[in-house]
């Protein structure tokens, strides 16, 4: 258990015990609050310095009194109704005895300690089995708690997909899927180096995970995989949807332009006949008639009419 000396250092450090064990939760540490850290548990310096380092890939490290852990997860920010997914990390010292989570404004880890905090059921229920257990049920609720994020994500691709079939290309979406496939790209980062890393759990056999409980993180590695599978098949999703997005579109513009081509290509006769009655000259048929505008705008409908029934013929339109 942390000395009192570190908790008056910092409010942000935090400490539960139950039988024996404990789980100390720090929240945006210092260089100070750690060196405590270390003085109390003869934490190995480099991990402490990869606490305080911005850019650390999700790892697994084993020393001779604990384990420590690297990982990341995605958590929804809700702004002005739409929500961003944002990065938290969480470091892990696990051993004998003890857990110390180290991290910066962690809502998910921040809100399981108060639950355990605050509930003496739920207090047991994470942490009287021992470190092994523990560590499995707060991973386990870490991982679990990404599903919303998937839900909405999912929700989200079904919303575009039935609005583009519906609006049969009266709006661009282009600008919303890929907006999408950029969170679900940032999901798909935050989640592919864990994979191994959690991999590594189901298999880690020391005094402090023990053998038993390979089972426990073996349900772990599933929803990771599970995770991984469903991102897979959103941005597959995506890619489909962006694409008949693009093909509907590409047909309005053909028709678009095929009804302008048409425009024009009538145009033309009677554009021709308009230039030539035109000149003035008094040789021309009709030219000295006094219904000679009458014939002429006659002669030009009738051209008109010839060509639409012609091009209505080939299906042209």
């Amino acid at each position: 258990m942390l000395k009192g000396k570190i908790k008056a250092m910092s409010e942000q450090v935090d400490t539960l015990t139950v039988e024996g064990f404990s789980w100390t939760n720090v929240d945006s540490p210092t260089r100070t609050v750690l060196d405590e850290l270390n003085r109390e548990y003869a934490f190995h310096h480099l991990s402490i310095d990869d606490c305080l380092s911005v850019n650390q890939r999700p790892k697994i490290d084993e020393y001779d009194d604990y384990v420590f852990i690297i990982l990341y997860f995605p958590h929804e920010v809700k702004h002005d109704d739409e929500y961003k997914i944002v990065l938290e990390r969480v470091d892990i010292f696990i051993g004998q005895d003890f857990c110390v989570t180290v991290q910066s404004g962690s809502k998910r880890v921040n809100e399981i300690f108060e639950e355990c905090k605050e509930n003496e059921a739920v207090r047991n229920k994470y942490m009287a089995k021992g470190t092994g257990y523990f560590l499995y049920k707060l991973l386990n609720r870490l991982f679990l708690d990404m599903f919303p994020i998937l839900d909405r994500l999912s929700k989200r691709a079904d919303v575009y997909e039935d609005d583009i079939f519906e609006k049969k290309g009266a709006e661009d979406m282009l600008e919303d899927i890929l907006e999408l496939k950029k969170e679900i790209l940032e999901f798909r980062r935050i989640i592919s180096p864990q994979r191994p890393v959690v991999a590594q759990l189901e298999h880690k056999n020391t005094r402090f995970i023990s053998e038993d409980l390979e089972v426990y993180f073996d349900d772990v590695v599933d929803k990771i995989e599970r995770i991984w599978s469903h991102l897979e098949s959103l941005n597959d999703t995506l890619n489909s949807i962006q694409q008949t997005n693009e093909t509907i579109i590409f047909h309005n513009t053909n028709n678009v332009i095929k009804t302008l081509t048409i425009f024009s290509v009538t145009m033309m006769p009677l554009t021709l006949l308009s230039g030539i009655y035109g000149m003035n000259l008094s040789t021309l048929p009709y030219a000295s008639h006094p219904s000679s505008f009458h014939i002429v705008t006659g002669i030009m409908l009738l051209v008109l009419i010839a060509m639409l029934i012609f091009f209505k013929v080939k299906k042209w339109m």
